[in-house]
């Protein structure tokens, strides 16, 4: 049997402030660490593996030897979004950063957003989501203006209620907002984020939507593609990377449904890459300051663990990192600059192995190329001795 990969990104799970994490404003940012302190989770399997280790803290020596190999990478993409972020670790770094909006789109775009939908729209401002929908929730509801948001990060967000706005709109509506920020206004995703309920208890839906800029350069998906080999994305990743490079995408509502989907795809041979992106973390525990939430989603992935593994062929790799960290201790609600953690087990892999700090995410793009039997397109193959 041919081999395979499975790269699965904790979405937020960040191990330590990068050494410029200062000029982002968060100094101090350690995801995994704070939540570990915060809410004190249970994570054996993970820890097994080396999750722990990823934070090379004082007490590090004190661990027990790891069943897998583990490292930290450090982003060179400037900012801390989730687009750049999977783009680099699919080899396709981003020189300049993605324009951001801390304090609202500027009006002239804002206006001409309304103008390609046909009608005036609530907030333009950073805040979070979930707070906006108890405050503007009810004037949405009344008039049918969509309510959209910004943050620190590359994104320009649009939330409207289920009965008010068919889904179907809200996504063209995302798609009219892709084509207004264009230019210097170009930020990485435009999210739809429906909603339902009444005031006083709305609730997100899980028909999310991500439009994202497509990469402007080859991705090691599209060589994989060209290559011949199945691609299969889960969770977001898909519509990260606007589709390219991936031969069949399956969505998710939590990071359970993104988990079962890679088992069911590793039992069923559906795919050469899978590649899922876990982004509870993030979404429904960095973005709210919700730590002890953080803490819970990690035990339940722990649980989970053990299958993943059970699933593995001899020829198999499984590769666990993150794009950036979500640290929900921090005093703001957005993405925090931190290194990315990286545990890696199966064909190739020494247990016990330290991995280091290195320079870019794209050393997975480069050890999944290898693993696969193609040429990198950049990074360092950290496991190419073993296969010399």
């Amino acid at each position: 049997m041919s081999p395979r990969a499975l790269v699965v990104v904790l979405d937020g799970v960040g191990v330590g402030a990068l050494p410029d994490a200062a000029s982002y404003g968060d100094a101090g940012a350690n995801t995994l660490g704070n939540v570990l302190d915060a809410a004190r989770p249970g994570l054996p399997n993970l820890s097994g593996l080396g999750l722990l280790h990823t934070l090379y803290g004082e007490g590090m020596q004190d661990l027990p030897a790891p069943s897998g190999a583990y490292g930290r990478l450090s982003p060179v993409s400037p900012g801390k979004d989730t687009t750049s972020g999977h783009w680099e670790l699919m080899g396709l770094s981003v020189v300049e950063p993605f324009p951001a909006f801390p304090d609202g789109v500027p009006p002239e775009v804002l206006a001409a957003f309304e103008r390609a939908i046909g009608r005036e729209s609530l907030g333009n401002r950073a805040r979070s989501g979930t707070i906006l929908l108890d405050e503007l929730g009810p004037e949405h509801v009344r008039t049918g203006r969509p309510i959209v948001y910004t943050s620190s990060d590359s994104v320009f967000q649009i939330s409207a209620h289920e009965e008010i706005v068919p889904v179907e709109t809200l996504y063209g509506w995302c798609e009219a907002a892709r084509t207004v920020l264009d230019g210097p206004h170009r930020v990485g995703r435009v999210i739809a984020r429906p909603f339902v309920g009444v005031p006083g208890s709305f609730r997100r839906t899980g028909r999310r939507r991500d439009f994202a800029v497509p990469p402007p350069g080859e991705t090691l998906l599209d060589r994989l593609k060209a290559a011949g080999k199945r691609v299969l994305a889960i969770g977001k990743v898909s519509e990260v990377f606007a589709g390219r490079g991936v031969t069949e995408s399956i969505t998710t509502d939590s990071n359970r449904d993104g988990v079962e989907a890679a088992l069911e795809a590793l039992r069923d041979d559906g795919g050469d890459f899978v590649f899922l992106n876990l982004r509870d973390f993030d979404t429904r525990y960095g973005h709210r300051n919700d730590a002890k939430g953080f803490g819970r989603a990690l035990e339940e992935l722990d649980g989970l663990v053990p299958g993943l593994l059970g699933a593995l062929r001899r020829d198999d790799l499984l590769l666990f990192t993150a794009a950036h960290g979500c640290d929900p201790t921090d005093v703001s609600t957005e993405h925090t600059r931190e290194y990315a953690p990286l545990l890696a087990v199966g064909a190739g892999v020494t247990a016990g192995a330290d991995l280091g700090t290195r320079e870019t995410l794209a050393d997975v793009s480069a050890t999944v190329a290898g693993h696969l039997g193609l040429a990198p397109l950049a990074g360092r193959d950290f496991l190419a001795a073993s296969r010399n």
